[in-house]
């Protein structure tokens, strides 16, 4: 079992929060991580009981009786796939609201239960969220990698060992993505056949859940064209043409991919912070070996596609950026930059003091001065409040590429590097 850098954040959440909510995809291993915890001892008082509402008998208790099912559960509880019964909410608050202790209640959810009315609101200020990716590729390799923090720090980049990574191995970590079932099958042929039946069951299932969906087949031509779109700017009207789909049918079926976390959305960075709301996000799919099976590509179709696989390095390496800031010691928010001439950097973050670095990605061995031209174009419009720009590429070496701009091997981003002193 791969150990979860989040579980230390978890454990603090529910030392001094009533309600812990943990959510993320299908086959991430929420449940392996909540069954740990409940397994684990921290005296009689804390033994968590563990119930799943993938049970049809506790289901129909949570749905018919919220309050008397929850009257029936020993505290601490955790209740698994809590989405399924969205008025559970509500009881757990009055619960907490008659008693409220650290770490009643830890909730898993495999939809974003938080996108449904009311929800969030009734349980503001109870309750802390926490999202659990599918593996990074730290984790893949056991090790705790925090490159985020690093980046912040005037001593980077720090001396480390063993962090190149060539274009080859490079794109079949890419094709392989993070899931734990993916990751443990041999064979193309059987891990291909795995998503084929996570997309089904998702679908079928997950999506009725939360929504009265008719047109499936619809949604699915929907989630195969993100997959191919995947690290590009999203255009509601250039979807909607490609389908042949109303847009106000995208405008109810993309919310659903993403509650489900099979998408997410890369915000527009801007110094002003009404922009951010106008300016074109980018539509990532959130595992790069799903977005892979979507659009049909393995590692060797990657090497001789350059356009897709350099889409899809980006998506990937913004979504290890985005699983490591779920556990970061340095808190950031993750955006892209687009200026209005075009240069760009692909994964932009912000600090909590306005501090920013930048982070380019490069499906070659080399760097040219072309390649810096977004991160240049930051810099200079920011000044002092630029930390960091960096260009990953698939090279070994660490090159200086100007003043606080450097080139380096995109194994840097996923490697345990030395804790930064002072």
């Amino acid at each position: 079992m791969n150990k979860r850098t989040l579980y230390a954040r978890l454990m603090e959440a529910l030392s001094d929060t009533p309600v812990v909510f943990l959510r993320g995809a299908r086959q991430t291993g929420k449940t392996t991580l909540v069954k740990r915890l409940a397994e684990e001892s921290f005296g009689a008082d804390n033994i968590r009981q563990y119930i799943s509402l993938d049970s049809a008998t506790a289901l129909a208790g949570a749905q018919s009786d919220p309050t008397g099912f929850l009257r029936g559960l020993k505290k601490p509880v955790i209740i698994d796939e809590a989405q399924r019964a969205p008025a559970l909410m509500l009881a757990v608050k009055e619960d907490v609201d008659r008693e409220r202790r650290a770490g009643r209640y830890l909730l898993t959810g495999s939809a974003n239960i938080l996108t449904l009315p009311g929800i969030a609101d009734s349980l503001a200020g109870r309750m802390e969220v926490l999202t659990l990716y599918p593996l990074s590729q730290g984790e893949i390799a056991g090790m705790r990698e925090d490159f985020i923090h690093a980046l912040f720090h005037e001593d980077f980049p720090p001396v480390s060992a063993q962090t190149a990574l060539s274009k080859e191995a490079l794109l079949q970590t890419i094709a392989l993505g993070g899931y734990p079932e993916v990751l443990s099958r041999a064979s193309p042929k059987r891990r291909a056949a795995w998503f084929d039946s996570y997309v089904t069951t998702l679908v079928e299932r997950d999506i009725r859940d939360i929504a009265n969906i008719q047109d499936i087949s619809g949604l699915i031509r929907l989630l195969r064209l993100h997959g191919v779109r995947s690290g590009t700017l999203h255009n509601q009207a250039e979807i909607s043409r490609s389908l042949g789909m109303p847009a106000s049918t995208l405008g109810r079926y993309i919310p659903l991919l993403e509650a489900l976390f099979l998408i997410w959305f890369l915000p527009a960075w801007s110094s002003n912070l009404g922009k951010r709301l106008v300016k074109a996000p980018k539509a990532h799919v959130c595992d790069s070996g799903l977005a892979c099976h979507l659009c049909g590509a393995d590692a060797e179709r990657l090497a001789g596609d350059p356009v897709l696989a350099g889409r899809l390095l980006e998506s990937f390496v913004a979504g290890e950026l985005l699983k490591q800031s779920s556990w970061t010691e340095h808190p950031v928010s993750l955006y892209h930059y687009r200026s209005q001439s075009g240069e760009e950097a692909d994964v932009v973050l912000e600090d909590r003091a306005g501090r920013v670095a930048a982070v380019e990605v490069k499906l070659a061995a080399s760097v040219a001065p072309r390649d810096i031209r977004g991160l240049v174009s930051l810099r200079d419009a920011l000044g002092d409040r630029f930390v960091r720009g960096v260009v990953a590429h698939t090279g070994r070496e660490v090159i200086p590429m100007g003043d606080r701009l450097l080139a380096l091997p995109v194994g840097m981003l996923f490697a345990t590097l030395p804790a930064p002193t002072g």
